[in-house]
């Protein structure tokens, strides 16, 4: 039975108006009961580098309980109505939506990111069971909606680990499942880490199905384990995402294409890295992109800023070392770098807008995913010689090409061996088309069809008449 309305409410209001570190530490939700953990760990602040709350340190014996009481409730759960499952989930989007700017506080918060048959033959789709949905720490609410909405309407059960990083807002949510009155058991969520948890969960017998989105560096150790067990997967992994600027762009593009690189500190698997400019605007191109990212505010997040704090220490040392290495392999930093602020700031995760040109494509700054506000800018002459360019890289997750001849930006388009590739806009997005990407950017798509296709198994039946 649901709870009463508002208990979603009261759980966002208590989270904001408790001092650091003092609201009691989150639960993991299995069997629509909000569990202890034994073991907790600490959750920081990345805008302050303060401890703001504990979290759940999950044992093994945490994912199997969960994984249990999923694999009960799917025997009644995968047949229940399309209409049941829909009604639902629209009072989660309905709880979730009258809450959404306290959730985007938390979310802050959190992760550091600015709050602003009648024939002979029939298919049908059947259910596949147990879905181990994990996310990453970078859009924590958005992707784990992303994986549980298909997941739940095409009748399987979940059991979710989001990352111990930013699992505030994944915690918030089995508030909302509960408060809508999904049944026991069909949605649950563990935290902890992926070595632990994640892996059990990837290798447990009763989950048939996982749909990831993290590093390729994980994904491809979880491909192994679902290859060697034969499982069902999906996986949406890194990208090192080009954006290709011909001369008739008219730099009426700054403001889609500044987001493609900055946004949300640049912790974006789409965002834009590798910034390729025909040789004949290189130059005030330059001029005008420096000028521009010079005025990118960065300090709080819950102020009215545009860049935030990164995820973790552990997260703006790595793209520290980039910016280092970046010099060391010969590029030159046009601006940015590291920020120090004043206050209950001073020990926050702070990087500016980072230009870097000069590189060699073979360089690792030019190769390799840095996920910060980190871009590096290169000359090009010819579209062969830029097609040629961008797919030499192991990431085909997405591009932006930025053009005024239509012809250009089609032909472009077209040979581009990445999955989504923008023309003169970026993450403008249609949730019926598929998203994914090539090479070791992923495997397998999400999105409407795809998400459909995944969460169940085509049967065929055939029926003499």
């Amino acid at each position: 039975m649901p709870l009463s309305t508002g208990i979603f409410k009261d759980v966002i209001e208590r989270l904001i108006d408790s001092p650091y570190n003092e609201h009691p530490p989150l639960t993991n939700f299995i069997n629509n009961d909000f569990v202890s953990s034994k073991t907790l760990m600490s959750s920081v602040n990345p805008a302050t580098g303060l401890v703001w709350i504990q979290v759940p340190n999950s044992s093994i014996e945490d994912v199997d309980r969960a994984v249990a009481a999923a694999n009960e409730a799917f025997s009644s759960w995968s047949t229940t109505s399309v209409q049941y499952r829909s009604k639902l989930l629209l009072k989660v989007a309905d709880i979730i939506e009258k809450n959404s700017e306290k959730l985007a506080v938390l979310e802050s918060r959190d992760q550091g990111k600015p709050v602003q048959l009648a024939r002979i033959v029939e298919k049908i789709f059947i259910q596949i069971g147990v879905a181990g949905l994990i996310c990453p720490w970078n859009l924590p609410l958005y992707l784990l909606s992303f994986k549980l909405a298909p997941a739940l309407a095409t009748g399987n059960t979940a059991v979710c680990k989001p990352s111990e990083l930013t699992s505030v807002t994944a915690w918030i949510l089995m508030h909302a499942f509960r408060e809508a009155g999904f049944p026991p058991g069909v949605v649950n969520m563990v935290i902890g880490t992926g070595a632990s948890v994640g892996q059990h969960l990837v290798e447990h017998p009763d989950v048939p199905l996982v749909s990831f989105t993290g590093s390729t560096a994980v994904g491809k150790k979880i491909a192994a384990i679902c290859g060697r067990l034969n499982k069902k997967v999906s996986l949406e992994m890194g990208g090192k995402n080009a954006a290709i600027v011909y001369p008739s762009s008219k730099y009426r593009i700054f403001l889609f294409f500044f987001r493609s690189c900055f946004i949300n500190q640049g912790e974006i698997c789409l965002c834009s890295s590798r910034i390729f400019v025909h040789s004949s605007i290189y130059k005030n191109f330059l001029e005008l992109f420096v000028k521009e990212a010079q005025k990118y505010t960065v300090g709080d997040p819950l102020t009215n800023v545009t860049l935030g704090a990164m995820n973790s220490e552990t997260h703006f040392e790595k793209v520290k070392s980039y910016i280092s290495l970046a010099q060391k392999e010969g590029g030159t930093i046009l601006c940015g770098g590291g920020v120090t602020l004043n206050g209950e700031l001073k020990n926050g995760y702070y990087i500016a807008p980072t230009i870097v040109i000069d590189l060699p494509d073979s360089s690792r700054c030019m190769q390799e995913e840095i996920f910060g506000p980190v871009v590096c800018v290169t000359v090009f002459h010819s579209m062969e010689e830029v097609v040629s360019r961008v797919n030499n890289s192991p990431y085909g997750l997405s591009a932006t090409v930025w053009s005024e001849n239509n012809q250009e930006l089609i032909n472009t388009a077209n040979r581009l061996r990445v999955g989504t590739v923008w023309c003169n806009t970026w993450m403008t997005r249609d949730l019926n088309m598929p998203f994914g990407g090539t090479k070791e950017s992923g495997m397998g798509r999400e999105g409407a069809d795809d998400s459909i296709h995944f969460f169940t198994e085509r049967k065929t039946v055939c029926i003499a008449l």
